[in-house]
């Protein structure tokens, strides 16, 4: 319990969230967003991950961006699925975007 006027303490340290792109093994990509990167990559190879990656293993991590927040991460995953296929590539190739 807090006192009164003082804030109570934060559940822990502070988590970094990742927009992240991996290529499946059809050759398709795709986006996401995790505060466990490996753990999620993980889960995409296991078949545990999302319904698109499930029929397309092993899949592999191409882009990883790391973001201060959630909110920061899901957006720049929101803008990186708007782009081109040519824009998403040239991200891609050259490891960084935004």
């Amino acid at each position: 319990m807090t006192a009164v006027g003082t804030l109570a303490p934060t559940c822990g340290p502070r988590r970094t969230w990742w927009m992240y792109v991996i290529q499946c093994a059809d050759g398709t990509y795709y986006c996401g967003s995790t505060s466990q990167l490996q753990r999620r990559i993980d889960e995409h190879n296991a078949g545990k991950g999302a319904r698109y990656t499930k029929g397309r293993r092993p899949v592999r991590l191409v882009l990883q961006l790391e973001r201060a927040n959630r909110s920061e991460a899901q957006k720049a995953e929101a803008a990186f699925k708007k782009l081109g296929r040519g824009a998403k590539m040239a991200a891609i190739r050259g490891g960084t975007w935004l």
